[in-house]
């Protein structure tokens, strides 16, 4: 199946006085690069969301962004760290007396300070903390799967749409390549005729350079591998498996082909030809370069 690899999953939990949100981000990318951000409290839980993810997305750089939120809990209790309060509330007065400034220490002043006031939060049950997250985390997985799976498919009839193009081209040198040779040699026995002005032709000579200009110019070879990569993509954006890297080198091999065939045209009209397949060889490699 063509998937690609841009897409955007979300999935949401809430059970047990917390809700949980997963958020997942994907980009095209060479590999499978993970980037999870949680909280702290919940950073045991790295490596199982990593393994669920890469059970189910093989390319791309991938972003999670995992939010908790604490709807009503017992288990969260604030504390009044007394000894440093007094601290700050001495600091402050000595200020006061010291630059002779107006005393306006208060309750709230002193609440900012860091530590004055912390809250402690009891230790939770990793395992019950996971089967809340995973029901978001499998939510948003599958959500992103489908958005890859459907940018995919556009993906795929695009570059089939493409290759038929790129088919179309390849016809029309077919059909010009056997014209090549035969005004090649209308031409060169015209400029022969007009240097030796009527005289006897070597028709052995001509031959050979007929045969030679034959031989380089010859590309049956190229539109053969040509034509073949084209069905070796078709094949394989039919497979079930991830299919970007192998797209990747199939439209190296078009691409040098393509350039061998220009190389060899001595004709404007097959030079135009070519350029139009090369452009559109280049489309398909910005398209293969989404897909996973």
């Amino acid at each position: 199946m063509t998937n690609s690899m841009t897409g955007f999953g979300r999935g949401s939990t809430e059970e047990n006085g917390r809700s949980f949100i997963v958020e997942i981000k994907s980009v095209n990318h060479r590999y499978l690069d993970l980037n999870i951000k949680m909280p702290r409290n919940l950073a045991s839980l790295e490596d199982r969301i990593r393994r669920a993810l890469s059970e189910k997305i093989n390319r791309g750089k991938i972003d999670v962004y995992v939010t908790q939120n604490i709807i009503a809990s017992n288990d969260v209790a604030a504390n009044f760290n007394y000894a440093l309060a007094d601290s700050y509330i001495k600091c402050l007065k000595e200020i006061k007396d010291r630059y002779e400034v107006r005393d306006d220490i208060s309750v709230s002043l002193i609440s900012r300070f860091p530590d004055v006031i912390t809250l402690n939060q009891k230790e939770e049950d990793i395992e019950t903390l996971w089967n809340i997250i995973s029901v978001s985390l499998n939510a948003a997985i599958d959500m992103l799967v489908s958005m890859r799976q459907k940018e995919g498919l556009k993906l795929k009839e695009d570059i089939l749409s493409r290759c038929n193009y790129i088919n179309n081209h390849i016809a029309k040198i077919v059909e010009r390549a056997p014209v090549l040779l035969v005004e090649y040699k209308e031409k060169l026995e015209k400029r022969v005729k007009e240097l030796l002005n009527d005289a006897k032709l070597d028709e052995g000579r001509m031959a050979m350079e007929i045969a030679i200009f034959a031989d380089k110019s010859n590309i049956d070879e190229e539109i053969v591998r040509l034509n073949s990569h084209i069905v070796q993509m078709k094949d394989t954006l039919e497979l079930a498996e991830p299919i970007g890297r192998k797209l990747d080198f199939i439209i190296q091999e078009m691409n040098r082909e393509a350039n061998t065939i220009a190389s060899k045209a001595n004709d404007l009209e097959l030079t135009n030809i070519v350029l139009n397949i090369k452009n559109e060889i280049e489309k398909i490699r910005e398209q293969v370069q989404n897909v996973e």
